[in-house]
């Protein structure tokens, strides 16, 4: 980390985005952490012994029965002999029993109440590991702290001994994937969320739908190859009960249903024609939330239904508009809210509900039914999220936060914004009484690749099972080892160039490397725009994202888990060291060609032709050519990753602006190629325009010289 400082410095130039830097990059003091994600809250680590093998010990319950065959088939990945001779004993042990009053005894340790739920005491030594948990999931969550005792792999791998005791600050801590906006998982890759959040002590996932969890009642909703089934939703929540997953089913019940209402046979019930918000007055509205969540009732047994009720943007500018304008925006809101409440309340649920509206009505908040849960939301790196806690905690309502991994519309998150944003909004619901997070992966631009969002979910599974303030520099240090098994710190150093590099755009007003900078045409509109702010910073955006593929590519080789993850991450690095190399050499084509101009209008005798210059901008190894292969390059490398966790439904939306985006730099390179062919025939230069290309911004500097060749 020490060394890592003054390049960050160095690349973020001293601007805005040097202080977000400085955050995510300083090294922490002296800690007494153990390297753990999440830390523990107690815990003494001494020395490591050679791990042989393990043979594990369950107790009689089948939850334990499953954790015991869940660890050894995490350990049996990882090349650790299940059953060998001579190996260390496992035992999983209930709190209560002789042999669990023994080990907490001689470790001296006791099993308080706090830790009833979702506590364990876990003892490692070089012969015996116990794991002693009052409940089924205390149980599995020492067990899957004890993964995480294991260094190495195989023959080399090694036990870290010591004593841990441990429990959660919040009863609920989850993460919500976006199921909605593009990419709709595969049944295996929800699978593998689950058992992957389940290791970190996540117990519950929230999937998000608008319109993509089929409703026999409503057929023509779902489309078609992107709608999760009945049978498919039973089949997730019976994978997740014994991870000790809940299921929280999120169907949107007031605003985000403009696919349901553009179908005209849903048209009628908006706000607006074919619009986004459901009229709270239209007699259709309720029966079809009724209808839907009558639905998600059936096939969700869990305590928890989420009804949205978020970003209603429309209400009040269509069908309400005399009633807002009589009765006011917020109890307009409110007075629908409760409507949806009551209208569920035969199923018994809990319903979470996002409260970005109800924020800013307080004294209303205190008038909303006992069984609504309050989720405020917000997603930067503010130093206090009080405000949007305050109105629901303030009201005695149940209150859980909901960060987020900032991974939507970029080509790759900005976790220098997610860790802070997750930090202090969980520190600070903590500190107000919030008793849950939800930590939220949004796929607003139909692109976002859930393998890329690991880094940030991890720091929230930790930040909501942690007290207070989680450390960000220790788990900046932690990552890589643990999801990865990188013992050589270069998957962190990866993350952190590419925290540097969103923050080198930020310096110039570019916000982060985001999908818009990626698609936009710098010759055209606000990319024009863009292409002079990138002018100066290019070349380190360029060698901050190297420098990360480097890394990445080199950890690959060595780290032996989580690829997928690694893969996410070298597009990322690719895609950000795209964003610098088409700003930088559609500068220097237009460059060239004044140069080329020049050129061809030099009278003097054996002046050189312009042929060279024109070959450096379009040719074998011309820079337009270098944008047409980025494009078709890196289409084909993400068309691979979305299909590792996505079904192919939506990806040809995506792939579609690839081949588009390919095919105009075939284009302007083929109209620059014709000019040599001009200027072989009539001995002038077609005007820049003429062939696609701006002005030239006498600002741009021109690669190195080289010889110009006679043609």
């Amino acid at each position: 980390m020490r060394r890592l400082l003054p390049l960050l410095a160095a690349a973020c130039l001293a601007a805005p985005g040097a202080r977000l830097l400085a955050q995510t990059a300083t090294p922490a003091p002296a800690s007494t952490a153990l390297g753990l994600i999440p830390e523990p809250r107690e815990g003494r680590l001494q020395g490591t012994a050679p791990l042989a093998g393990v043979t594990i010990v369950p107790s009689s319950n089948a939850e334990d029965r499953f954790t015991a065959a869940d660890l050894a088939a995490a350990l049996a990945e990882r090349g650790v002999k299940v059953g060998a001779a001579g190996a260390v004993r496992v035992r999983l042990l209930r709190a209560g029993t002789p042999a669990a009053a023994a080990v907490l005894k001689a470790a001296g340790y006791a099993f308080t109440p706090e830790m009833r739920d979702e506590g364990y005491v876990l003892v490692a030594g070089r012969a015996r590991v116990d794991v002693v948990g009052e409940t089924g999931a205390g149980v599995f969550y020492g067990a899957q702290t004890l993964k995480q005792l294991v260094d190495g792999e195989g023959a080399a791998a090694q036990l870290k001994l010591g004593a841990i005791r441990d429990w959660p600050a919040m009863r609920w801590r989850g993460w919500q994937d976006d199921m909605s906006r593009g990419p709709v998982p595969t049944l295996d890759f929800v699978k593998k969320q689950i058992r992957t959040m389940a290791a970190y002590k996540v117990n519950f996932l929230s999937p998000y739908w608008e319109q993509t969890l089929a409703y026999p009642d409503h057929p023509l909703v779902a489309p078609p190859g992107g709608a999760i089934t009945a049978a498919q939703a039973k089949e997730i929540v019976a994978f997740a009960k014994p991870y000790h997953i809940t299921i929280v089913p999120e169907q949107e019940a007031f605003g985000h249903l403009h696919h349901v209402l553009k179908h005209e046979l849903y048209s009628g019930l908006g706000e607006n024609s074919n619009g986004h918000v459901l009229a709270p007055a239209d007699p259709g509205s309720l029966p079809l939330i009724t209808s839907m969540f009558g639905h998600i009732d059936s096939i969700f047994p869990g305590p928890f239904m989420h009804i949205g009720a978020d970003e209603t943007f429309e209400l009040g500018r269509g069908r309400t508009a005399a009633d807002v304008k009589a009765r006011g925006l917020n109890p307009v809101y409110m007075d629908f809210l409760k409507q949806v409440a009551d209208a569920l309340k035969p199923t018994g649920k809990r319903l979470l509900f996002w409260g970005d509206i109800a924020e800013n009505a307080p004294d209303l908040v205190k008038t909303l039914p006992s069984n609504l849960i309050a989720v405020p939301w917000s997603y930067d790196s503010a130093d206090s999220f009080v405000r949007a806690i305050k109105p629901f905690t303030d009201a005695k309502m149940e209150t859980w936060v909901a960060p987020g991994v900032n991974a939507w519309n970029k080509v790759y998150p900005d976790f220098g914004v997610a860790l802070i944003n997750i930090r202090n909004f969980t520190r600070d619901g903590q500190a107000l009484g919030a008793v849950g997070q939800l930590n939220t992966e949004w796929d607003d631009d139909g692109e976002t690749l859930f393998n890329s969002t690991w880094y940030a979910l991890l720091f929230g599974a930790a930040a909501a099972w942690q007290p207070g303030e989680s450390s960000i520099p220790d788990f900046q240090q932690n990552f890589g080892r643990v999801f990865h098994g990188d013992a050589t710190g270069k998957v962190n150093l990866a993350q952190q160039k590419l925290i540097a590099a969103h923050a080198l755009l930020r310096s110039r007003a570019l916000y982060y490397a985001s999908d818009w900078l990626f698609w936009t045409d710098p010759w055209n509109g606000e990319g024009y725009e863009a292409a002079r702010r990138m002018r100066g910073i290019a070349p380190q955006l360029r060698t901050l994202a190297e420098e990360a593929l480097k890394l990445t590519l080199e950890a690959r080789a060595t780290s032996p888990r989580e690829h997928d993850a690694l893969d996410a991450l070298e597009l990322g690095a690719r895609k950000i060291d795209f964003i610098g190399m088409k700003f930088q050499f559609s500068d220097q084509v237009t460059g060239m060609y004044a140069r080329a101009q020049q050129l061809a209008a030099d009278t003097t005798p054996d002046h050189p032709s312009p042929g060279g210059m024109i070959s450096d901008m379009s040719s074998m190894n011309g820079r337009l050519q270098d944008l047409r292969d980025g494009y078709s390059l890196l289409r084909d490398m993400y068309e691979q990753q979305w299909l590792k966790e996505n079904r192919p439904y939506w990806l040809h939306n995506v792939l579609a602006r690839y081949d588009a985006a390919t095919r105009l730099w075939i284009e302007r390179a083929d109209r620059v190629s014709d000019s040599r062919r001009t200027y072989n025939r009539t001995r002038r230069m077609p005007p820049s325009w003429e062939v696609g290309l701006p002005a030239p911004d006498t600002t741009v500097v021109l690669p190195g010289p080289r010889p110009l060749t006679q043609q």
